[in-house]
């Protein structure tokens, strides 16, 4: 049993509605259907009533020919039949019609508010969330939705059959009818045990196939890197448990969802033969026609089929609330970004100021303490330091991906708290050590931030950087399809993709992870041309792993555990023989151009080099 639910908590963001805030809310999609939906029910109506009539046409036939009357109406009694069968199926057929579209829509309409949802997420929601687990509760989710959506239909039309049905049984004989419906309290019960059990059966069973969704996903992703190191069978061994865990809690929901049909066929069974042997009785003592026994008959089996599916029904609408939840859950989620405003952001300058910032990504470890720095308007900083100094963090801040605990971050004098943030992103821009291209062609991702730049605009900011050569190199040139992820195309030119993408956004302020890290020295001077074009006359903060990019920038900030050790240029730094030359002699000095093997290292004072 433990491992069966190892590993199917609910996420952090997850929450428990109960059953009437949940129908309210999936009532709330259908609503704007409501014209649809009337003529689906008038369509429910009408079927139901010509289903119900087949059996008292058939009764009528069987007491005629006990009469010796059939010759005369036979006729007939085959039209009856034939039309309300054709009625029947006319009927359901538009109510099928119709449903179908409603349930579409609705479905359609849940799956975009979930994906609205995803996109309004915070970044460190995916940090916390496998990417796999989200497209299962906007993909999967919202099918049993659908699915169950379609059984509710189903349930009213079951219902009106009832409805129907046990008038008939009325009008023909009031002690079996009653006799019948002693039956229906029994039943009721029975479903009402198995939806509990439904319920938690199903919410493991969607769980449970996230998790193989997120390990799907995760495979996928890194699939280069189990091949280049031969990992391939640990990547199966990893999957198996976990698809092994899907069967198990997807075997047991099969168990539940199973088991209620056959107890409720049993006792409508029992409750049959009891009916057959007191209305058997009643026809040979004369109290009830062999025609009324008939209807009686066929409407008891026409009763227990509709009333054993609305019993089972409420075992698998566990399934649609279940994932209805899910979902909603996924929609509700609170944001950790929180804006005090919506001021545009205007036209930025691109002033940046942290004032007693503290911030940590578990907020009971702090990353920045009590942090402060100004960035001038249009002045080019590097952050330097080593892993987990802080550079990536400030970043993160200044892009708003993240909410810092206490202070004040400043833009242009505001607190970015205050601004609209879909304005004020518009003029960040922001180019990861590793881009991520999306499909399509190289054209597309460069004018990805402003689709309607023109051919010529693309073009452009494509020969800007680098000089444009890098576009010569290209299969078709810029409508050079990259593959997914951008794999078509080399690291290097990726970046320079990124690049001439970030000259068409045209930000005020530029976060750089350093654009020439993985990429061999031709491409670096590509790149770094490239740069040069890029961070003219704008605010640049560059995350720095490449000695020529410190060369260039106007101060360097030198980090240490989220603390400012030392800052100003590359020359006055090095002189000083502090923190900064312990980095430089690290990291940076191998990659001079004139340097030789034991050769380039800076002394460092004594007071700094513990």
């Amino acid at each position: 049993m433990g491992f069966i639910m190892d590993g199917l908590d609910a996420e952090d963001y997850d929450r428990t509605y109960n059953d009437r805030d949940l129908l309210r809310r999936i009532l709330s999609y259908f609503r704007p259907k409501l014209g649809a939906m009337l003529l689906v029910a008038g369509m429910i109506v009408l079927s139901s009533m010509s289903q119900a009539a087949i059996p008292l046409l058939v009764s009528w036939c069987v007491d005629a020919v006990a009469g010796g009357t059939i010759g005369e109406v036979g006729w007939r009694f085959a039209a009856g039949l034939l039309l309300a069968g054709g009625l029947g199926w006319g009927f359901n057929f538009i109510r099928q019609w119709h449903s179908s579209r409603v349930t579409g829509d609705v479905v359609l309409r849940l799956r975009e508010d979930a994906f609205d949802a995803v996109l309004e997420r915070d970044l460190s929601f995916y940090d916390e969330t496998p990417s796999g687990k989200i497209v299962s509760r906007v993909t999967s989710d919202t099918d049993d939705f659908a699915t169950v959506s379609t059984l509710t239909m189903d349930l009213i039309s079951q219902v009106l059959m009832v409805a129907f049905v046990t008038v008939l049984l009325f009008v023909r004989s009031v002690e079996l009818a009653l006799l019948t419906l002693l039956v229906v309290p029994i039943v009721v019960g029975l479903a009402l045990l198995f939806r509990r059990l439904a319920r938690a059966s199903t919410r493991r069973a969607q769980r449970s196939l996230s998790r193989v969704n997120a390990n799907l996903q995760e495979t996928m992703g890194g699939i280069a890197v189990a091949k280049n190191f031969r990992q391939e069978q640990q990547v199966y061994d990893e999957f198996r448990p976990i698809n092994q865990q899907s069967y198990q809690v997807t075997l047991r929901q099969g168990y539940v969802f199973s088991g209620i049909f056959p107890v409720l066929f049993l006792v409508a069974g029992l409750a049959t033969v009891a009916l057959i042997q007191f209305g058997g009785s009643a026809v040979l003592g004369g109290g009830l026609t062999a025609g009324a026994w008939y209807l009686f008959l066929q409407g008891v089996a026409l009763f227990w089929f509709p009333l054993t599916s609305i019993a089972a029904f409420w075992s698998q609408f566990q399934q649609g609330l279940s994932a209805s939840e899910r979902v909603f859950a996924l929609i509700d989620a609170p944001p950790r970004v929180v804006q005090t405003d919506a001021q545009p952001a205007g036209e930025l300058a691109g002033r940046i100021e942290f004032e007693g910032v503290t911030f940590g990504y578990d907020a009971a470890h702090p990353v920045l303490r009590d942090f402060g720095l100004l960035i001038e308007a249009g002045e080019s900083v590097a952050l330097v330091g080593h892993t987990g100094a802080g550079k990536s963090t400030l970043s993160k801040l200044i892009t708003r991906f993240y909410e810092f605990q206490e202070g004040r971050l400043l833009i242009d004098g505001r607190d970015i708290r205050s601004l609209d943030l879909s304005s004020y992103r518009r003029q960040i821009g922001a180019v990861p050590q590793v881009p991520f291209l999306f499909s399509g062609t190289v054209a597309d991702n460069i004018r990805y931030p402003r689709p309607d730049a023109r051919d010529d605009e693309v073009l452009a900011a494509a020969s800007a950087v680098g000089g444009g050569d890098w576009i010569e190199a290209l299969p078709n040139g810029l409508e050079t399809d990259v593959g997914e992820h951008g794999r078509a195309l080399s690291m290097g030119q990726r970046q320079l993709v990124a690049l001439a993408r970030l000259l068409i956004q045209d930000p005020a302020i530029v976060v750089l992870d350093e654009a020439t890290a993985s990429v061999d020295p031709m491409t670096e001077a590509q790149i770094q041309e490239g740069l040069d074009v890029v961070l003219a006359g704008r605010t640049s903060i560059v995350i720095a792993h490449r000695l020529s990019t410190i060369e260039h920038v106007d101060r360097i900030i030198v980090l240490d555990h989220g603390q400012i050790v030392e800052e100003g240029d590359h020359n006055t730094l090095l002189a000083r023989g502090g923190r900064y030359c312990q980095v430089y002699n690290t990291y940076f000095r191998h990659q001079s151009p004139n340097y030789r093997a034991g050769t380039g290292f800076v002394p460092v004072s004594s007071s700094t080099s513990g």
